[in-house]
Order: structure tokens, then sequence, then C-alpha cells
């Protein structure tokens, strides 16, 4: 009886070790940014106000993780009223038919030290598509005010914005096709 129950312990402690951890986003320490090239002269940024995302991974290194992003259009920020509404509109977000933008990770792999290869679904515009985005890990540590363990990640990447049919009006010499993506992102480990 005794080698049952020791076997059922060790049995809970090695499946407790693999349990996944979830992971979600400090909005007041995260931002979500875009830039687009204006007229082949002038790089304008932008960001969303309104995110939130989770990290769900059961080892410390994360290269097991599933992300799982959203974002609300209407929140878009350029520090220009005229040009956030303008991206609201329907020349280019239409916000008010495609009121979100989510990304869902399909892989999270590991390619060197800090840095991972994050792949996954983006649906923007109403049309989904398969991107592949870099993710650098800038560590973990335990914020002295609350006692949370919390992990930073700068997330970068490049989107075409006609492959999600935005801005089709527009050409690429005003407004670049391709988008960057930057993203600066703290987790608190939940």
């Amino acid at each position: 009886m005794k080698k049952i129950i020791l076997s059922a312990a060790a049995l809970i402690l090695v499946a407790g070790s693999t349990f996944a951890q979830t992971w979600s986003m400090d909005k007041a320490h995260s931002q979500v940014n875009f830039g687009i090239t204006h007229m082949g002269i002038n790089e304008i940024d932008g960001s969303f106000g309104t995110v939130s995302a989770t990290l769900t991974s059961s080892k410390d290194d994360f290269s097991d993780g599933v992300v799982e992003f959203t974002a609300d259009m209407s929140s878009v920020n350029t520090g220009n009223e005229q040009r956030n509404n303008h991206l609201k509109s329907p020349d280019f977000f239409d916000a008010a038919k495609f009121a979100t933008l989510t990304f869902k990770s399909t892989s999270f792999k590991k390619v060197s030290d800090k840095t991972y290869q994050v792949s996954g679904d983006l649906t923007l515009h109403g049309v989904t598509k398969p991107v592949t985005l870099t993710a650098t890990f800038n560590g973990t540590t335990v914020n002295p005010m609350n006692k949370k363990t919390i992990a930073g990640f700068k997330v970068t990447g490049t989107i075409k914005r006609t492959d999600f049919g935005i801005g089709a009006n527009f050409p690429a010499g005003m407004v670049s096709d391709d988008v960057t993506l930057v993203a600066n992102t703290e987790f608190v480990k939940g």
C-alpha cells in the first residue's frame, strides 16, 4: 500500500511540474506599436491603447508558449486625431465593421538563448493570415511592489497591409505596404 501511495505522490509531483502557467499582460507596462512610411520619406508610428494578451507555458524557458492577443481597433492612436479617425474609417481599418485584431500563436520556437520565433494566425480587417514574429525574452524578475513574478518580451515583425485588404486605395508610394510591429510587453505570472 505504501508503494502505491508513494507512486501516486510522485506522479502528482511530476504532473504538477508540467502544468501550464498563465501569464497576463501588464497593460500599464506594455505598449503595442506599429509604423509605416509616409510618402517614402517619413516614418509614422501609432499604437493601440486597448489591448490584452496571455502567455501560457509549462516550461520556464517558454519554449512551449502559446500567446493570445487582442487589440481594439478603435483604440488606435497616432498622436493626431484626424489621422486616427481616418485609420478607423473604411479607407483603412473599418473599425466599426472589424472591431478587433487578434493573434493566436501556433508555434513558440526557441532559436537562441533569448530569441524565439513566434508563428501564428493574425486576424485583421476580417482576414486571417499566418505571420511569424520575433520575440526577444528580456528575463524575469519579482516586482517589489506586488511581489509577483513578471517576464519581459520585445516582439517585432513586419506584415503587409495589402495582405489584409487595408488601405487598398492608397499606393505603396503614399503609404508603405510594409507595416512594422513592435510590442514591448510585461507579463505577470498568474
